[in-house]
C-alpha cells in the first residue's frame, strides 16, 4: 500500500523544500512546426539546466494550436545519451495533481513540482503523450538540440526508459517552453532576448556553443552558478511590426515580451539584442529606437535590470524575392542605433558585440575570422569571442 501511494504521490517532497523557482532553460514559441502534426505519439524533448536545483517544473505551451491540446501524461527524468535516460531518474509530472491536462487553444500550463534534483548543466528530459489524431505542434523550430518522438500510433511510452520507441528525431521543441527549477541559493535568471543570432543560427547542433552557452559556462566556472541563462531568441524576429516588408515571421518583440520576459521565473537581468532585422525589412532608425526603448520602460517598471546590445554589421546584399536585401543607408541606420544605444538609450549597461565582431579595416563588415558565411552570422568561434567578451560583473 505504501508502494502504491508512492507511485500516486510522487512530487510530495519537492513541494515540501525549500527555496524558490528560477528559471533554468527556456526556448520562445513562434508558431506552428511545419508540415508536421501528431497522432497518439509520446514526445521527449531534452532541456539543459544552467542552475542547480532540487525539484523542477514544465511550462508547456499551445499558443498557436486552434484547438485544446490534451497532455495524456508526462514524465521528467535525466537524460543519460540519445534518447535514454538515467536509470531510475524519472519522476511523473502533474498538473494541478493531475497526471493529464488540456491546454486551450492559445494557453499555457506551468506543472506541479516534480521531485527530480538537477545540476547545472544536465540534460533534462521531458516526455509527455499526446493522444489526439493529427495535432498541430506548437514549436520553437530551430532549438538547435535534437529531441525525440515515437511513431505515430505508439501510444502512451512515456514511464520509463522506452527508448526503443523514440525512433524519430527533430531539432525543434515541441510544446515545451520553460523548465524551472527550485532553488535555495539562485539569485535569478539571465533572459537572452534577440533573434537569431541569440537563437543560434550557424552554431553547432547539440553542441550548447551559441554565446550565451559561453556565457552561461563562465558564470559556472566563475563560481557564479547563482544566475539561470535563458535563451529567448527566434531567427529573424524584429522589435515591432509596423510597416515592416517583408511582414514579421514571428511574434515581434514588444508583443512577445511579457510571454518570453515578464513570466520567466525569477528573471533578474535582461539582455535585448534586436533590431538588425527591423532595419533589413525597412524601419527607420526612429522606429527600432522607439521600440527597444519601450523595451527598457517595461523592463524598469518591472524592477529588471536592461542590458543592451549593440547591432552587429551586415554585408550589403542584393534583394531578393525573399528578401529585401541590405545596402549602406541600412547599415548607416544601424550605426544611428547602435550609437544611441550606447549612450541614450537608458540601459542599464550595454555590451558592445558591433566592436567584438567587426572588421578592423572596415567597421561596416563582420570580421572573416567570426562570419559564418552569410555576411550575417557569427560562425562558432564568433559566438565563442562575443560570450567570453560579455562583462560577468553587470549581472550583480
Amino acid at each position: 500500500m505504501l508502494a502504491a501511494l508512492f507511485v500516486l504521490m510522487p512530487n510530495v517532497g519537492a513541494q515540501t523544500q525549500k527555496g524558490r523557482w528560477v528559471a533554468a532553460w527556456g526556448s520562445s514559441m513562434q508558431g506552428l512546426e511545419p508540415n508536421t502534426t501528431l497522432t497518439n505519439a509520446s514526445v521527449r524533448m531534452i532541456a539543459r539546466s544552467s542552475l542547480d536545483g532540487g525539484a523542477v517544473r514544465v511550462r508547456l505551451e499551445n499558443t498557436f494550436g486552434t484547438a485544446p491540446l490534451l497532455i495524456g501524461g508526462a514524465y521528467v527524468a535525466l537524460r543519460a545519451s540519445l534518447a535514454g535516460l538515467v536509470e531510475g531518474s524519472a519522476v511523473r509530472v502533474t498538473f494541478n495533481g493531475s497526471p493529464t491536462v488540456t491546454i486551450p487553444a492559445g494557453g499555457t500550463t506551468t506543472s506541479d513540482a516534480a521531485a527530480l534534483p538537477v545540476r547545472a548543466g544536465q540534460d533534462v528530459a521531458v516526455t509527455f503523450w499526446v493522444p489526439g489524431a493529427a495535432v498541430p505542434v506548437t514549436s520553437h523550430s530551430r532549438a538547435l538540440t535534437t529531441s525525440y518522438l515515437t511513431a505515430d500510433g505508439a501510444g502512451d511510452r512515456i514511464a520509463g526508459d522506452n527508448r526503443e520507441f523514440f525512433t524519430r528525431t527533430t531539432m525543434a521543441m515541441y510544446f515545451l517552453s520553460a523548465v524551472d527549477v527550485l532553488s535555495d541559493s539562485a539569485r535569478g535568471a539571465i533572459v537572452a532576448f534577440g533573434d537569431s543570432i541569440t537563437d543560434g543560427t550557424c552554431a553547432t547542433l547539440d553542441a550548447h556553443d551559441r554565446w550565451e552557452d559561453v556565457m552561461a559556462s563562465r558564470l559556472q566556472l566563475a563560481g557564479r552558478g547563482d544566475f539561470g541563462v535563458v535563451n529567448e531568441g527566434i531567427g529573424g524576429n524584429t522589435v515591432t511590426r509596423q510597416n515592416l516588408v517583408p511582414p514579421p515571421n514571428s511574434p515581434p518583440g514588444l508583443e512577445r515580451f511579457d510571454r518570453d520576459v515578464l513570466q520567466r521565473s525569477g528573471a533578474t537581468h535582461v539582455i535585448v539584442f534586436e533590431g538588425t532585422n527591423d532595419i533589413r525589412r525597412g524601419a527607420t532608425a526612429a522606429q527600432v529606437m522607439a521600440g527597444l526603448q519601450e523595451i527598457v520602460t517595461r523592463l524598469k517598471a518591472a524592477g529588471l535590470k536592461a542590458i543592451g546590445v549593440t547591432v552587429i554589421p551586415r554585408h550589403n546584399v542584393a534583394p531578393a524575392a525573399d528578401s529585401t536585401g541590405w545596402d549602406a543607408a541600412k547599415t548607416a541606420i544601424r550605426n544611428a542605433v547602435n550609437d544611441w544605444i550606447r549612450r541614450r538609450a537608458g540601459f542599464d549597461a550595454v555590451i558592445d558585440f558591433d566592436e567584438v565582431v567587426r572588421k578592423a579595416g572596415n567597421h561596416d563588415l563582420i570580421d572573416p575570422a567570426y562570419n559564418c558565411g552569410d555576411g550575417i552570422h557569427p560562425n562558432p568561434f564568433g559566438y565563442l569571442t562575443m560570450g567570453r567578451a560579455v562583462r560577468l560583473d553587470v549581472f550583480k
